[in-house]
């Protein structure tokens, strides 16, 4: 740290006492913090000892009206606020992209639209550049905000599939329909048969494929789908519940359900117990996510894991290249059975 002239207070380093630690002009040390281009190895050790040695430390604030970039990214849920305090898989989301890009020395910006207002003023800040690129989460059909950013020329990835048909828009996505697939195998080798559903929302590319791989499954084993065994609910504690309970009422018989997140099947093993049923003795259950929730549940879930940090890794990693200059990206990443004591 530096003195200053004025009643010896220390001041905050400066790029000029970098350059002059380094024995280079401030042009060197510029470029050398920009990227390093037309700098000889020698000049950018010097340099990168001297930001050490003085703790000097970025003016982002300046670097932006230079590079016209914030060095900044959005994180953008578009579900209301108690979603986002209710479901543990968003805070792991966001827990994995701010950590992978603490590695780029960029801190990532939390943004809540689960309303058309919202997602209205949330567009505007972002296109006004205030941040170089978004992570959006769970972004439901219909929802114009994807296409909006994209058509607008903002980095974007989406995490999951889009919706739309012909979507030139980024993403990274568990193999949902594999692992409802991996699930309701492993339902039927336990000799279940009456296997109920409760799906996620069917506006959401996880909802519809979790529910398309457990009907393929079906179908293989020869096994008539029965729009009885068959709810929707909303990836909510509450809506696992109520759709268990509906489970009951039109199908009694039913001996296994397979509920599409973690949270659900909690709520779902609420409704069993209330109605008398053991589990897994008398009906199987399995979730999705392996989230905080799988393990947490009485009895434990059986369910199917995401690799959330791979998700996160991989959402940063597509989206710096997009912010460099590189096309769209798509990636799939496989999915897990994890067997615990809830089948």
């Amino acid at each position: 740290m530096t003195m200053s002239n004025t009643g010896g207070r220390r001041r905050p380093p400066t790029i000029h006492d970098v350059a002059r630690e380094a024995g280079v002009s401030r042009g060197t040390v510029s470029r050398v913090l920009n990227g390093g281009h037309y700098v000889s190895p020698a000049a950018a050790e010097a340099v990168n000892a001297a930001i050490r040695k003085t703790g000097y430390v970025v003016n982002r604030h300046a670097r932006s009206l230079i590079t016209g970039r914030s060095d900044s990214v959005g994180f953008l849920l578009t579900e209301p606020q108690e979603r986002f305090f209710e479901d543990p898989n968003f805070n792991v989301l966001l827990s994995g992209c701010t950590q992978a890009l603490a590695a780029h020395d960029m801190p990532l910006l939390l943004m809540l639209a689960g309303t058309k207002d919202e997602r209205r003023r949330i567009t505007r800040y972002i296109t006004a550049g205030h941040v170089d690129g978004v992570l959006l989460v769970s972004s439901h059909s219909g929802d114009p905000v994807a296409e909006e950013l994209r058509k607008a020329g903002v980095p974007l990835v989406q995490c999951g599939k889009p919706m739309g048909p012909g979507s030139k828009v980024s993403y990274v996505a568990a193999d949902d329909r594999d692992g409802a697939r991996d699930m309701v195998r492993h339902l039927l080798t336990l000799g279940r048969r009456r296997i109920g559903m409760v799906t996620g929302p069917l506006d959401l590319p996880g909802g519809v494929d979790r529910l398309a791989g457990y009907k393929e499954v079906l179908g293989e084993a020869g096994i008539d789908i029965d729009d009885r065994l068959i709810v929707s609910g909303d990836y909510s504690r509450a809506s696992g519940e109520a759709g268990a309970e509906r489970l009951l009422a039109q199908s009694p018989d039913m001996d296994a359900v397979f509920v599409a997140s973690d949270l659900m099947a909690q709520g779902a093993l609420t409704a069993l117990a209330r109605a008398g049923r053991r589990v897994p003795e008398d009906v199987a259950v399995g979730g999705f996510d392996d989230s905080v929730a799988a393990v947490e549940a009485t009895p434990a879930l059986t369910t199917i894991r995401q690799p959330y940090d791979r998700i996160s890794a991989e959402m940063v990693r597509v989206l710096l290249a997009q912010i460099g200059g590189e096309d769209a990206a798509a990636v799939i990443l496989p999915t897990e059975l994890v067997k615990r004591d809830s089948t």
